[in-house]
């Protein structure tokens, strides 16, 4: 039988037998059931307290009497409010026996600070006396707790935060909610913003247009350009966000609203700023291109006429060299190898000005190169010029790389010429020509090295500048443009060009080389 079955049953024999439960204050009762009636009470996971109509304790089971927290041991024949902790007494006797003459049943909540606890209390009139259940909701009350910490803070946060945000219900477009942000920036307090519809927000006939426009339902975020009206009448242009949230159990609009009036001014500003600097670019680059214009024609012209005279001055000067060479002094015959060698000089920079010049000019036709047999070619007209040096080149057999080839071999006969020259004062010279994996796989690095006469490290900067001269045209001649090309063509290839001066004189000069990955050769070997 289930605790309620056998409380039916207890009740009924009451209303038969009529008689006296308790002949004395703390008698247990002799009524036939009871041990049956006992036994169905200690099987409920709830507190349940029966009481007579005079409200003394008629049965109770053990989970009733650790819900009361009572400090006395036996309950039976004890008046409720007796048997009850003293405080609980004290605080709800009086509203429950109020509520029981009225409404026949009282429920109110005890907390037990001590042990956190919190127990409801059910009390309900039938005929033979008063039911009392009590249930342990320390856990209902825990989360309760809880869930409004949680609307506090959440609250609290809504209505510190900087950005403006209010709330309104999508179906009668009234708003429900409004923060201090949206109360400062419209100029009225949200309790005034909570009494308004959200078309009072409008000018005219905006408001119900935009709503309008939003998409039915649930929706992530939703951004309108839109105007809006304080409350004193001013306009101002906003940025409107909205998005559907759940608020109290049912789905509302959270809007965010930001004033975009002055950033929209800043915009149209800067807008109309770069319309002019664009006209300003376009103006300076139209003038640049002239002027560039200009000076190359200046620069082909002036070329071409300085070529003219100085192939005269050389002829000439070769002319009386052979027919009155021996007629003149040592003094004479000084000044005029002074003009021989001044005049081929001024060929050579003429020659090496014309090639920088056109270089960026110059169409560039990548393909693979060999450059072993263009190097040979290149210190064989070296050394038609000075027949009696004994230099080694080293080098292998094969240079493959992608290249402009004929970029390619003006910049590796600059950096031979000047290997050549820097090594003239040496017994036993050579010059190194290799190839090397750089530091990007799709690029490979030409290097030359020498054993010459090197370089002073502090001046490395300047090394690739044009006219930047390291050592004297006295010791080695020269006009200063030659590695002023070989960066010019590192450049148009997209690399780079770089020198290491060795401790022990000598120097090497690198070129990066960016490649073909699908039309490379075979990897150079690493050095």
């Amino acid at each position: 039988m289930t605790p309620l079955t056998l409380l039916k049953a207890w009740l009924k024999s009451l209303r038969g037998s009529r008689r006296a439960l308790f002949p004395g204050a703390q008698t247990r009762p002799a009524h036939p059931n009871a041990e049956a009636l006992q036994a169905g009470l200690d099987l409920s996971s709830d507190g349940i307290v029966l009481l007579d109509n005079s409200g003394r304790v008629v049965a109770y089971n053990s989970c009733a009497q650790a819900l009361m927290h009572s400090p006395l041991g036996d309950l039976h024949g004890l008046d409720f409010w007796d048997a009850a902790a003293e405080e609980v007494a004290e605080e709800y006797r009086s509203a429950a026996e109020e509520a029981l003459l009225k409404t026949g049943s009282h429920t109110f909540t005890v907390r037990h600070a001590f042990e956190d606890q919190w127990v409801d209390y059910c009390l309900r009139r039938h005929a033979d006396g008063l039911l009392v259940t009590l249930k342990d909701v320390s856990a209902i009350q825990r989360v309760s707790r809880s869930l409004r910490h949680s609307e506090a803070s959440n609250q609290a946060l809504f209505d510190a935060h900087p950005q403006a945000m209010w709330l309104f219900d999508p179906g009668s477009r009234r708003i429900l909610a409004a923060n201090n942000a949206t109360a400062a920036l419209y100029g009225m307090a949200p309790e005034m913003l909570s009494a308004l519809f959200v078309e009072s927000l409008f000018p005219d006939d905006e408001g119900a247009a935009l709503l309008d426009s939003l998409p039915p339902g649930d929706f992530q975020q939703e951004t309108r350009l839109c105007t809006q009206k304080k409350a004193d009448g001013e306009r101002m242009l906003v940025e409107l966000t909205c998005s559907s949230v759940q608020w109290a159990l049912r789905p509302i609009v959270l809007v965010s609203v930001t004033d975009v009036g002055a950033r929209h001014l800043a915009d149209a500003h800067l807008s109309r700023l770069n319309e002019e600097l664009e006209m300003r670019i376009e103006a300076c680059t139209g003038e640049l291109q002239r002027s560039r214009g200009e000076l190359e024609a200046f620069t082909s012209a002036m070329l071409h006429d300085l070529k003219a005279p100085l192939h005269v001055i050389v002829g000439f000067a070769a002319t009386l060299a052979e027919r009155h060479g021996g007629s003149l002094d040592a003094q004479g015959q000084h000044y005029l190898a002074r003009i021989r060698v001044s005049s081929l000089q001024l060929a050579r920079l003429i020659d090496d000005l014309r090639t920088l010049t056109y270089l960026p000019n110059m169409p560039m036709t990548p393909e693979r190169v060999d450059l072993a047999p263009v190097c040979q070619r290149l210190m064989d007209e070296l050394r038609k010029r000075e027949p009696a040096r004994h230099l080694v080149l080293e080098m292998e057999p094969e240079l493959p790389l992608i290249c402009d080839k004929t970029q390619l071999s003006m910049a590796l006969a600059c950096l031979l010429d000047n290997a050549w020259k820097f090594t003239s004062r040496k017994e036993q010279s050579w010059i190194r020509v290799a190839l090397m994996t750089g530091g990007n796989p799709a690029e490979i690095v030409l290097s030359v090295s020498d054993n010459g006469a090197g370089f002073d490290t502090a001046y490395t900067g300047k090394l690739f500048t044009a006219f930047e001269r390291l050592h004297s045209s006295v010791d080695f001649p020269g006009v200063g443009l030659g590695l002023a090309i070989v960066k010019r063509v590192a450049q148009l290839h997209g690399g780079e060009v770089w020198a290491v001066a060795a401790d022990k004189g000598g120097a090497s000069f690198f070129m990066s080389l960016p490649q073909d990955s699908e039309s490379a050769g075979r990897s150079p070997p690493a050095v």
